[in-house]
């Protein structure tokens, strides 16, 4: 956004965009910051101090307290009442994200050559791993389900990218690999410019956000006349765009450059579930939000209840001088009067339209999820006897069918992040590629257990069908160890040791 006293938006050398286009699209972006912000709050559920810091019993709150209603969070309360916070979103975000990224994922070419389906193999696995793999994966998809979408940026560093294409070939791919990096926007920092022709392409985009720097502030005084040090912070902003990108910090370009080997925005934008005609996705977490209020709001007036109810008490009759006595188990007290009595009364009593209204509302939250306690190991007596994989499948078919959809998002955003990379490594001169050989499939793991004999099975109908053997035994977690290879996708037997002859 432009500061006072700035003389006007300044002209961006490199990337065909409007400064006042750029700037109004940082400024819609944060606008919406209070709702992502909200998402957040509810997926983390941190602690915060209290809205009162001289409030009654009570100095901090869970942020899901901010859905509770007034009369269970209002302070100035001399006896303030329960508030109970069960996280319902988080375990159910963390079980999704297991079963769409709970083992790593292998990335194939379909097109080309043996050797340029080996070296596109290579290639990707080295960028993907030193960007992070499987962690990276599962970062994006934490992002993608709490806010709706994540967007993946393709940084290249284009003068490493250089000296590896002319170095030695032995070790040019790994060089190669070293000068590109593929790295997560945060929702909550990005800010796309939109084609307005096609909701679906980008034009442009903006990452905005304030940074913490090393320097040292020293420009404020305490009450107590001392200087006040703190560290700086500084306004960041990276454009992209089409044909260049340039970086600002505190409203001054300080770096940027046209594109050699890109073309395009190198940003590829992933929606958790797609949503048509709209560039955000749908995410996981706002759905949830008004029946995890209901559930606290139940959970915590049931707790004042049974604070209220749970104590017996008793209502003595006929005996004198009996509040100055001390009550307590095996006390005999002796009277004269033979209607004297003590009738007890309180304690707590069954509820059961209460217990079906909380049950009810966990049913709603797993019709809504898609994912049913089970998925995350917790096993209720209502699923019946699970005598096999396939009645284990019936029991999740809503979180399988979800996950599958999710795959496709996901794996189309990652297959278009690889065609970048070989792009640039194609324009770079490391790898020759076309644009067919540039198409990957990815190979995703089962994300239910498999017993072993099944898994044996597998492993020998994809022998069968004529996948390598190393490749089976990769997916089966065994290393293939260098040997010679008989036909038939068997490795021909060894000479036997000392050990194996004895």
């Amino acid at each position: 956004m432009m500061k006072r006293g700035d003389q006007g938006p300044r002209p961006l050398p490199n990337a065909k965009l409007d400064p006042a286009l750029v700037d109004l699209a940082v400024g819609e972006h944060r606008r919406r910051l209070p709702a992502l912000d909200r998402f957040w709050a509810y997926y983390r559920n941190p602690t915060r101090p209290a809205a009162e810091p001289g409030q009654v019993g009570r100095s901090r709150l869970l942020a899901q307290a901010d859905g509770l209603p007034e009369r269970l969070t209002k302070p100035g309360s001399q006896s303030p009442r329960e508030v109970v916070i069960e996280n319902d979103i988080a375990w159910r975000i963390h079980t999704m994200i297991d079963f769409l990224f709970g083992k790593p994922i292998k990335l194939v070419a379909e097109h080309g050559d043996e050797a340029t389906r080996g070296a596109v193999d290579e290639a990707l696995e080295r960028v993907w791993d030193g960007s992070g793999g499987l962690d990276l994966l599962q970062d994006a998809a934490l992002f993608g389900h709490v806010f709706g979408h994540v967007d993946f940026l393709v940084r290249v560093d284009e003068a490493a990218l250089t000296r590896a294409a002319s170095g030695p070939e032995a070790d040019r791919l790994e060089r190669a690999a070293d000068a590109v990096r593929i790295e997560i926007i945060e929702p909550r920092r990005g800010a796309a410019l939109i084609d307005d022709a096609d909701y679906r392409r980008l034009v442009g985009y903006a990452i905005d956000f304030e940074r913490v720097t090393n320097r040292v502030d020293r420009g404020g005084w305490s009450r107590w006349g001392e200087r006040e040090t703190s560290r700086a912070k500084g306004q960041m902003r990276e454009v992209f765009g089409v044909s260049g990108w340039d970086r600002f910090e505190d409203g001054q370009r300080v770096a940027g450059g046209r594109y050699r080997f890109l073309s395009g925005v190198p940003v590829v934008h992933v929606q958790n579930v797609s949503q048509p005609l709209r560039y955000e996705g749908l995410g996981e977490v706002e759905p949830l939000i008004p029946l995890q209020d209901e559930l606290n709001t139940r959970l915590s007036d049931r707790a004042n209840r049974v604070t209220l109810q749970s104590f017996q008490m008793y209502l003595a009759r006929g005996f004198e001088g009996l509040d100055a006595t001390q009550i307590g188990p095996g006390r005999v007290f002796v009277v004269d009067d033979p209607s004297a009595r003590i009738d007890a009364f309180g304690g707590d009593a069954p509820v059961p339209s209460e217990e079906q209204h909380v049950n009810e509302i966990r049913v709603a939250i797993d019709k809504v999820s898609g994912v049913p306690p089970i998925a995350a190991g917790s096993v209720e007596a209502r699923i019946g006897n699970l005598s096999s994989a396939s009645a284990l499948r019936v029991t999740m078919v809503g979180l399988l069918a979800k996950t599958d959809r999710k795959r496709a998002t996901y794996g189309r955003g990652i297959r278009r992040v690889c065609e970048i990379v070989l792009e640039a490594f194609d324009a770079a001169g490391v790898l020759a590629t076309t644009r067919r050989e540039r198409r990957v499939g990815i190979e995703w793991g089962e994300p239910l257990p498999i017993d072993d004999r099944d898994q044996l099975a597998l492993a020998r109908g994809k022998l069968d069908l004529g996948v390598p053997l190393e490749r089976v035994q990769e997916e089966l977690g065994y290393v293939p160890r260098p040997g010679p290879v008989s036909g038939g996708g068997a490795h021909a037997p060894e000479e036997p040791t000392q050990e194996q002859g004895e």
